[in-house]
């Protein structure tokens, strides 16, 4: 009879109790008198022991198993669930693993092997978190805990007679002129303490059950992890042992059915049981996001969103070297890969590798520059019935606030006068339908203040007469010509002057914040080195309100700085900070620590950390949740990102050598095949191969000699008949 049919027989037999796998006592299970589902066992062709769950065996005689277990039947394979109930298979037969194998110290799943252990020890004194290193074991454990509340007059009964029998032995021993017994001792101090604890209320008493459940592909790994493990536990002082003739209980004790089947406790207080709390390191790790670095307590990946926080703001606080820009290199470079458009102030021209990599676009802000952006530009995308002019003008404000200096209240006024003139000048006014003209330029202003021929006037336009008519021309004073039309765009002020930076910066920020308004997506926007930012109050004023805003705008301000100690001083430096969701602090210098502990809340261990980190190592925080990491990079990321002296060297002799390669390749001969007419005892039309050189080569007409013409001695010679052939032809 073939096994389809017999599988049709067993249908056709109403069921009304569906039984499961075949039901057989195990070894266990036969001193308790309890049920267990286990695999029957049948014999495959070469008489091993074989075990082979099927399907259920209800209406089937024992012919039919007979037959199947000569045929070595498994589990059928189930391709629809659905199907295979509807065909007549219980729900726990389609769930079923295929073989299913028990052991005296393993079980063996789908050929997959499992070991249970039991904790059947533990030492006198514990720590907090002194299971990590076990949660974060370097192989996949399955750990489960089991606690049970006890009541406390029953506890407060048995430590009453205990403390008696105890203080009996020791009055004994006292008596007897005996030494006492130090572990004695021990244990009744113990006991008392936690009685005094349990009438106080301010324990409670429980027990406490420990299992872990090593898997593993093959009984050798198996062997190994087991030994590795109780290693770990035995440096603890934790004793563990195999759940040995009672696997099968141990697994399901591990499964997650909070059953306990071992039942192998051990009675804890509440301090005690609170040291077992399992979540000793913390995870940032998300489904979507940019991958950053790894946790090194765990190597879990710390993989966030930004943009899922309540801002997407980030800070970034770190010594000269540490490791920032690569940091955010490698952040944009992620970022930009899932669509997000990047945009970078770049004072040290550290982005430009990375920019030509991506097919960016980069700006760059000099004298000589073809560049330019006008400061009075009132935006690059108009809207109807929109007012932009009493917006600009307290922008100038601050802007010429950081190029001119302090301004008293008279100046401040005068100032504000002149700008509005200056914009009349070029009939731009407050209704909106004027503001799409074309706007005045700094030269403008310049003439109207010494237009006014007032002493304060003639004041304001020597502070500004130098980007007019001095030294700093050609660099502020032009209508703008530049636009933000790339994914990556990077607008470099390496080549202004130092003074002047804090200026450049401020107006580049300000013209990317005017397109952020305009046109909503989701960017970051990179301002390196933001210290020069905070050297001016007015412009660090304008830095935090794109900080506050920049949410409503789908926007994510990344600031860098390394100096810590002056950015943390102000109030506005730490508003930045506090408004920023995400933070990365790396390596601290000594002198900053303190500061940025106090800021940050840090402990004496992360002080630590951050004081002896290595580069690319800090603390990256988001929201109130903080984890150590690493930063890890591709070869290929490394290789666009990297801005170290040495790996700069070696891009530019690498560089040089393709680029020799390349000319040996393009100077080489450059084979070329013609058609020649040889002699008639050659091939007719033959191809010779002429080489393109200027030497003059010779080419002969004439055939080949015929090697078969000669005449070949085959008779043997001696070694010495040799030597002298060879003589000769020398």
């Amino acid at each position: 009879m073939k096994l389809t049919e017999i599988f049709k027989k067993k249908k056709s037999v109403p069921r009304a109790n569906p039984v499961t796998e075949t039901d057989v006592k195990s070894p266990s299970a036969s001193a308790t008198g309890q049920q267990q589902t286990t695999a029957q066992t049948f014999l495959n062709k070469n008489g091993d022991q074989k075990p082979t769950p099927v399907v259920s065996r209800a209406g089937l005689d024992e012919e039919d198993l007979d037959i199947l277990a000569k045929q070595g039947s498994t589990k059928p394979e189930i391709v629809d669930p659905n199907k295979a109930v509807a065909d007549g298979m219980t729900v726990l037969d389609v769930v079923a693993p295929k073989t299913f194998e028990i052991d005296f110290d393993y079980i063996k799943i789908n050929g997959v092997y499992f070991r249970t252990l039991f904790v059947s020890g533990y030492p006198r004194f514990v720590s907090p978190g002194w299971l990590e290193q076990i949660i974060n074991f370097d192989s996949s454990l399955d750990i489960s805990f089991y606690v049970y509340p006890v009541e406390v007059k029953g506890v407060l009964e048995d430590l009453r007679h205990k403390i008696a029998e105890m203080e009996a032995e020791i009055a004994t021993d006292l008596e007897r002129g005996r030494i006492v017994n130090a572990t004695t001792q021990a244990k009744l101090d113990d006991a008392q303490l936690l009685q005094e604890e349990l009438v106080k209320g301010s324990e409670h008493f429980y027990e406490f059950a420990f299992y872990i459940t090593i898997p593993a592909q093959d009984l050798e790994d198996l062997n190994d992890i087991t030994k590795q493990v109780q290693a770990t536990l035995g440096s603890l002082l934790v004793s563990a042992q195999a759940a040995t003739l009672d696997m099968e209980n141990g697994f399901y004790s591990t499964l997650p059915f909070a059953a306990d089947r071992l039942s192998i406790t051990r009675n804890m207080d509440t301090t005690s049981l609170s040291t077992t709390f399992p979540l000793t390191s913390a995870e940032l790790s998300s489904d979507s996001g940019v991958l950053y670095g790894i946790n090194p307590l765990n190597e879990s990946f710390v993989i966030f969103d930004r943009f899922s926080m309540e801002n997407s703001n980030m800070a970034i606080f770190a010594t000269s070297g540490a490791g920032k820009s690569y940091f955010v290199k490698l952040e944009s470079l992620r970022s930009l890969m899932l669509g997000t458009e990047v945009i970078i102030i770049d004072p040290e021209a550290e982005y430009k590798d990375l920019c030509a990599a991506v097919g960016g676009q980069y700006i760059t802000f000099s004298y000589s520059s073809l560049s330019k952006i006008n400061p009075f530009d009132l935006s690059q995308i108009y809207e109807e019935g929109e007012n932009q002019l009493g917006l600009k003008v307290l922008s100038l404000h601050a802007l010429f606030k950081v190029i001119m200096g302090a301004l008293n209240p008279m100046q401040e006024a005068l100032l504000d006068h002149a700008l509005v003139e200056t914009y009349r000048a070029k009939g731009i006014t407050q209704d909106p339908a004027t503001q799409k003209k074309e706007p005045p330029l700094m030269e403008d202003l310049y003439k109207i203040l010494v237009g006014m021929e007032t002493e304060p006037a003639l004041d304001l336009a020597a502070r500004i007469e130098k980007f007019v008519k001095g030294s700093f021309i050609g660099i502020f004073d032009q209508q703008t010509n530049v636009e933000i039309n790339n994914p990556f765009t990077v607008f470099s002020v390496r080549e202004v002057q130092d003074a002047l930076r804090p200026i450049a910066m401020f107006i580049i920020l300000e013209f990317i914040w005017t397109k952020v308004k305009r046109d909503l997506k989701k960017r970051l926007l990179v301002v390196d080195e933001a210290w020069h930012m905070m050297r001016y109050p007015d412009s660090a004023q304008f830095m935090w309100s794109i900080v506050k805003r920049a949410r409503k705008y789908y926007l994510g301000l990344t600031t860098i700085t390394q100096d810590v100690e002056d950015f943390l001083t102000q109030d506005i430096g730490k508003a930045i900070v506090t408004n920023s969701a995400i933070r990365l602090l790396l390596k601290q210098s000594p002198a900053a620590i303190d500061r940025v502990a106090e800021v940050f809340y840090l402990s004496q261990g992360e002080k630590q950390l951050l004081l002896g980190a290595n580069i690319g190592e800090g603390i990256f925080f988001a929201g109130n949740h903080h984890v150590p990491i690493y930063i890890v990079s591709s070869p290929e990321e490394h290789k666009l990102i990297s801005t170290k002296p040495a790996d700069v060297i070696r891009k530019q002799q690498e560089e040089a050598l393709a680029k020799k390669e390349k000319e040996k390749i393009d100077a080489a001969p450059v084979l070329q095949t013609n058609k020649t007419v040889a002699s008639p005892d050659f091939a007719k039309n033959a191809s010779v191969v002429a080489i393109s050189t200027p030497v003059n080569i010779g080419i002969a007409t004439t055939a080949p000699p015929d090697i078969f013409d000669k005449k070949v001695d085959l008779t043997q010679k001696s070694p010495a008949d040799v030597q002298k052939t060879i003589a000769n032809k020398q």
